[in-house]
């Protein structure tokens, strides 16, 4: 797998994440650089025009690097996090996200608002790929993300370990007025579809955004954003 950028490279190395080697562009004195030679990272200085054909977007800022597979954690790896920081869960489910610019920064929202983990399905569903460790500005070097056969048998799972789940859907209780601290796991929509019937009828409860323009709907990450801010808000009260 190969990722690219200043910001997905650099935390990468930082996370320890296996590289097999970074092509930098040749000129340039960034710190990765220097990153790469105090951990022993095979370094290769290579023409822009190298980087522009290895590429997919273009959008390499001068380095790329060949990166094992990303690794999925299992669900159990998510709960122990909150386990280790002594906090109560606080996790993210998705359904449906198919734009991996959306994935990337559903998995930047949540990494930054101290979200234990985030669980996707492995159907009608796009994995973690590059353009989402690019979109993710290093996010998924840190953020735990289970990819799963059966969403609606894991919010079964959670629930039955003392886990509230709340889905984010239109016509549910203000979110701003609904209780978001304790066990949660939050389950946002994919885009234009939303949540699954099966899966929001699963839910413990459904919680609305209030919206007050014409438009009918917020992008995936942005409703993501708002929903997990709110419930970092009320837990840190």
């Amino acid at each position: 797998m190969k990722i690219q950028g200043k910001n997905a490279v650099s935390e990468a190395i930082k996370s320890g994440t296996t590289i097999d080697v970074v092509f930098a562009e040749k000129g340039t004195a960034h710190p990765i650089i220097a990153m790469c030679r105090e951990k022993g990272i095979k370094l290769k200085f290579v023409d822009k025009y190298y980087l522009d054909k290895e590429s997919f977007d273009g959008k390499h800022q001068g380095f790329i690097a060949h990166i094992s597979e990303f690794e999925y954690s299992e669900v159990e790896d998510i709960l122990a996090v909150a386990e280790e920081r002594q906090e109560p869960h606080f996790i993210v489910i998705l359904d449906g996200i198919l734009d991996p610019h959306n994935l990337g920064s559903i998995l930047r929202v949540c990494e930054c608002a101290g979200v234990h983990g985030v669980i996707i399905g492995k159907d009608r569903a796009v994995p973690v790929n590059e353009t989402v460790i690019k979109t993710s500005a290093g996010a998924t070097s840190y953020m735990k993300v289970a990819r799963v056969v059966n969403i609606n048998r894991v919010i079964k799972e959670l629930q039955q370990k003392n886990i509230w789940v709340y889905c984010a859907d239109m016509d549910g209780e203000d979110l701003f007025k609904s209780d978001l601290r304790g066990n949660l796991a939050l389950v946002i929509g994919g885009e234009g579809n939303g949540v699954g019937k099966l899966i929001k009828d699963s839910c413990d409860k459904v919680v609305s955004i209030g919206l007050h323009g014409k438009v009918d709907s917020l992008n995936a990450s942005v409703a993501c954003g708002v929903v997990v801010y709110e419930a970092l808000r009320q837990r840190k009260l």
